[in-house]
Order: C-alpha cells, then structure tokens, then sequence
C-alpha cells in the first residue's frame, strides 16, 4: 500500500489498500490557519510521518483523511465543520482537535450522530466526560500541573506563588491544579490572574501585580507560540526574571519558540509529558526520522501526539476489522498499550484518556548556543489527576 495524495489544507490523503475494501473516512479538525497555524502544521506532519514510516498499518483498508481548519479556539467554526464532515462527506470518525472550547463543541455534533473521536491534543479535563464516544491520546492540564505543584514547594523551594493563565477552560484547569498540589505541599498562592484570550493582551500591569504580591515564583500557562512568547518577554523586560522563579507545563515554551523567547525562558521550570531530550530508542527513532523529513522543524509535543493519534486509529481498525459503531471504535482503545516517542503510553480504560510519564524539564543554552530542553527528573505513569479529585463520575 502507498500515500497515493497529500492534500493541501482542505484536501484529502488517501491510503490505497485492496481494490474491494470499504473506504473508512477520517475528518481531519486542527488549526491551520490564524496564530496557532503551527500547532495544525506539526499535527498534520505527524500524520504524514506515520503514514510514510506505517503504509501498511490499516490492513487491506482504504482511509481517506479529510483535513478542515478551524481557524483557532472557535467553536461556532469546529462544530460547523464537524456537521458537514458528518453530513456531508460522511465521515466515520473525527480526529485532531487543538482547542478545548473547539472540542466541546465538536462532541456535541459527534454525540448526536454517534461518531467516535480521536482528540490529539485539546487538554481540558472534562472532555471525556462531555462524550461516551471520545479518546484522548495527548495529555490533560491536570497531569502536568497537579504534580508540578509539590515539585514547586518541595524541590524548588518556593513558598509563595502567584498563577497566571489564560482565561479559558485549560487555562483554569491549568491554574487550579497547580494551587492544589502547591497548596497541599505547604505553599501559598498570593495572587491568581486571569488573563484576556484568545487575544494577546499587554502583560505589563498584570506582571506588575506579581511583582507588587510578594511572590517568589509564578506559575504561568498560556498557549504556544506568539502568546507565550510575549509573557517570556515582558516578564524578562520588567526584571522578574532575577527574583520570581518561572514554572509552568511546556506549553509556555515549545521548541520552536524558544530562540525567539530568549534569556527569559532560561532556567524555567517546565512539566510536559514529551520532550525531544527523553531519553529512549522510540524517541531516539522518531527524532531522527522527524528531523530527516522536517529538518526546518524542530520536533514538538504536538507532531508526536498527531503520530499516537495515527497509531491509536490503526489499532481500532485493525481490532475492530474496520466495521464498527463508534462504542466499538472507543471499546477497542480502552487500555491500548503504546510504545510512543514520549514513553510507555496506555489508554486508561475507565477514563478513555492517556496514562503516560510527566516530564520535568528546564531550559539550558548548548554548545551551539541554542536553546534547549534538559531533562532533569522523571514523574512515571502519571493518570489524571483531576478524575480521582472532582469528577462526580
């Protein structure tokens, strides 16, 4: 079997198998466009890297892959786009998925037509409550912050913090699992800012605020790329960096950013669940084909969760031999076993979502004088925390 096309943004991919199978077709939702078009770039490239390195994964089955754009956290655009993916072109499943605003509304379409969906990244941790239908293979908010919390107070020595996020469903999520764990520890929480999204704001007086509550670390989340970038900066420019430690999962500081952020995102203090710096021969193989077949693009979380996200629809047609309803699709991934780039991975059958290592991670300059991740500790096996604290199922 052979990639026979590759579309351009609103195209179609298509995997050619026996003449006499049934075409199994995927809608493809991520952001290709918009501030957030590279986190729909590394998704998409994920994709192909699995289909280059796995043609003969889906078995004698054709997949057509239908890419749309939801053009950022939009949800009016997400759900549009998964009604006509449904009704119109008739897809058996939905995978993808950026945002978590974009996710629920995704869901909402997807349960009614009782089609399964693959998400690759949207973090809130609700999300599998919201659908019966649904499998995260990325991460939650919760898995990199609650941990991260403890770790603050109790390796780093920080008493008081003040958490900074982006006001949306992540970035809440992001901000109460971090003061519970840090609370929990001992610590303080001085101030909690919320922050305009999902345009970037002046972060001066808030920065400000931090600066004024006494604090002596901030915990920030923020999404990738420009946003983050301008928080590292202004947080440099107004001297923080001197006196207020910054800690925060790895959205804040993603590869392809990190030069950009400069001297400010030095020495911070990351949580993630992928970093290019794991050491393992599966990250080792796909930083290496990732590199030879992207070599303009630095490896990041989003490209390997786009990967799972290939590797876990594979297997639900593989187990299911394609013919599925979409209780079937999610029956067939509730405890996938995985050996990602990221580590050892399974789908938590209880949940629907991702158990996986939690990385801790800091930023160092190499001899090249580069900006990279340095691994520094490992949290294994870590499951959301948030279902075992508050969810009512």
């Amino acid at each position: 079997m052979k990639l026979s096309a590759v579309a351009a943004a609103l195209g179609a991919v298509l995997i050619a198998g026996a003449a006499q199978a049934e075409t199994i077709k995927v809608g493809f939702i991520s952001t290709f466009s918009g501030p957030a078009a590279f986190s729909g770039d590394y998704a998409k490239k994920g994709v192909e890297l699995f289909l280059k390195q796995n043609p003969d994964a889906f078995g004698e089955h054709e997949v057509e892959i239908i890419e749309r754009d939801s053009t950022g956290p939009n949800p009016e655009v997400a759900k549009r786009l998964a009604q006509e993916l449904i009704v119109q072109d008739d897809v058996d499943v939905i995978m993808g998925i950026q945002f978590s605003n974009n996710a629920f509304a995704i869901l909402d379409v997807a349960n009614e037509a009782e089609v399964p969906v693959i998400i690759f990244n949207a973090a809130t941790s609700s999300i599998t409550e919201a659908s019966p239908y649904v499998v995260r293979v990325s991460r939650t908010m919760w898995q990199a912050s609650y941990p991260l919390g403890s770790y603050a107070h109790d390796e780093l020595g920080l008493t008081k913090v003040a958490t900074f996020y982006a006001d949306y469903a992540p970035g809440k999520d992001a901000s109460q699992a971090f003061t519970e764990g840090f609370e929990k520890a001992g610590g303080e929480i001085v101030d909690q800012i919320p922050l305009p999204f999902p345009q970037t704001p002046d972060f001066t007086p808030f920065l400000q605020r931090i600066k004024a509550s006494g604090a002596d670390g901030v915990f920030a989340f923020m999404p990738s790329g420009p946003y983050s970038t301008a928080f590292v900066k202004t947080y440099l420019n107004l001297g923080l960096k001197d006196s207020v430690k910054l800690v925060g999962p790895g959205d804040i500081s993603p590869p392809a950013e990190l030069d950009n952020m400069g001297e400010g995102i030095k020495d911070a203090i990351i949580t993630f669940h992928y970093s290019s710096a794991v050491p393992s021969e599966a990250n080792e193989a796909f930083t290496k084909a990732w590199n030879e077949a992207y070599p303009d693009t630095p490896v990041d979380a989003f490209g390997v969760q786009a990967y799972d996200g290939m590797a876990a629809l594979a297997e639900a047609i593989r187990k299911t031999g394609g013919d599925f309803t979409a209780e079937e699709f999610v029956d067939s991934l509730k405890g996938w076993e995985y050996e990602s780039a990221r580590g050892p991975i399974r789908i938590d059958p209880e949940t629907r979502d991702v158990v996986g290592n939690q990385y801790v991670l800091t930023i160092v300059e190499n001899e090249d004088g580069k900006l990279v991740e340095k691994l520094i500790d490992t949290i294994p096996d870590v499951k959301d925390p948030w279902k075992e604290l508050h969810s009512s199922k």
